[in-house]
């Protein structure tokens, strides 16, 4: 079940970080309103807020939320861009997601 959580968490606090920076990329090269900078702030302020809920130490919670990011963001790249993943993309994702599942859910003595 801590699996689960800390997998769903991670998936919110990638899409929060995503939705934080698309949205003024938005503004700064599709040229839509200055105005969508203020739900990126909120945005990025619930990524941040959303990392510190793990209770794993917090490199280790940057080390392996960077696995999530990169499989969210290839999600993104299919559900949002609209251009559909490439293999080489699908493996990468899944060895980043490897890399998550062995940093936080590897045995530890401490």
């Amino acid at each position: 079940m801590l699996e689960l959580k800390t997998i769903g968490l991670f998936l919110l606090t990638a899409l929060a970080e995503i939705i934080g920076c698309y949205l003024p990329y938005m503004w700064l090269r599709e040229g839509k309103s200055i105005l969508l900078l203020v739900p990126a702030a909120l945005s990025l302020a619930a990524f941040a807020w959303l990392l510190t809920l793990h209770p794993a130490a917090a490199g280790r919670v940057y080390a392996a939320y960077g696995g999530v990011y990169i499989f969210t963001a290839i999600l993104w790249l299919w559900a949002v861009d609209g251009i559909k993943p490439t293999s080489w993309d699908i493996v990468g994702s899944g060895v980043a997601l490897l890399g998550m599942a062995i940093i936080m859910f590897a045995p530890r003595s401490t």
